[in-house]
């Protein structure tokens, strides 16, 4: 039998890690499993009192916040499993979530990551992810499918390959973690889990959803509140990912698209809604761009 490594990474909200130990310690029948736990670097140290509350539990303390994919390659450095299931620490589980998603990995080769259908916790008959669709790499856009929508069943059949798993919840064999590679830490927050889908496919594997497995994930449905963090990471990251994985003839095509479209469109808004330090992030966004390489380390956000 597989092992199976469920990695999540904590910071400063303990609370919503525990609900998640909980849930997986009441709901998961797959029989084996280890559980890793990653705290980047939060105020307060919650190790302690995990390692009383947990005993059976790994738990890693990174003293520096690595963002989302270093804070989960910490784990995969430490994981003994064959399969590596990255879930939030805001999501909740269900019955015969991992062992689904087992033999959606047992059964077909070449599927290197899955991911399960997502609901949103507060309002569980209400889908978030149903799949996604393949990336326009023009634009850097690509769509969520399902998202919002009431869940009456209507993608319950649905298993099979997707544009990009979600990074809410994702099961990854590690043989194509081997070929592909370990997320990209550069990325620091959003875009990583979209790069490292793409780096898979490029490995050959592909990226499928079964909508027969079912997590349910805390966020809100209207998660978007903007901030300085958020806007500077969005635009950096939205341009890395084309440099990183686009073809070079849409690449400039996508410059072009971003430089005369988006960023045009971006000021408007900024100048309308009188957040003018958004116009700073832009900028600063565009400029680490120009002045870094597609592997240069991020260095951190400064407000």
């Amino acid at each position: 039998m597989k092992v199976v490594s469920i990695i999540t990474v904590n910071f400063n909200h303990s609370y919503l890690t525990d609900d998640l130990l909980h849930s997986i310690l009441q709901k998961n029948s797959y029989p084996n499993c280890e559980i890793i736990v990653v705290d980047n670097a939060s105020t307060v140290n919650p190790i302690p009192g995990w390692q009383e509350k947990y005993p059976g539990i790994t738990f890693i303390r990174s003293e520096k916040n690595l963002g989302f994919a270093g804070g989960n390659n910490l784990g995969v450095k430490a994981a003994k499993g064959d399969y590596l299931f990255f879930v939030n620490n805001d999501t909740v589980f269900t019955d015969n979530l991992v062992s689904t998603l087992v033999q959606t990995l047992e059964q077909h080769p070449q599927v290197g990551m899955v991911s399960p259908k997502l609901l949103y916790y507060d309002q569980p008959d209400m889908l978030q992810y149903a799949g996604y669709t393949d990336m326009n790499y023009f634009t850097a856009r690509n769509a969520c499918i399902g998202q919002f929508e009431t869940d009456q069943g209507q993608y319950d059949q649905l298993v099979g390959k997707t544009g990009f798993a979600h990074g809410a919840a994702m099961m990854v064999k590690r043989e194509a973690i081997s070929k592909a590679g370990m997320m990209a830490e550069n990325f620091f927050l959003y875009y990583e889990e979209l790069d490292w889908c793409d780096r898979i496919k490029r490995a050959g594997f592909e990226i499928w959803v079964n909508m027969k497995a079912c997590i349910y994930h805390k966020e809100s449905i209207s998660v978007g509140k903007q901030s300085a963090l958020k806007e500077y990471f969005m635009n950096r990251n939205r341009i890395l990912f084309i440099r990183r994985n686009a073809p070079w003839w849409k690449a400039l095509v996508f410059y072009g698209y971003f430089l005369l479209i988006v960023t045009p469109r971006n000021l408007a808004a900024y100048l309308r809604s009188g957040n003018n330090d958004f116009i700073r992030q832009l900028r600063r966004a565009i400029w680490w761009n120009l002045t870094n390489g597609v592997n240069s380390p991020d260095l951190g956000f400064r407000a």
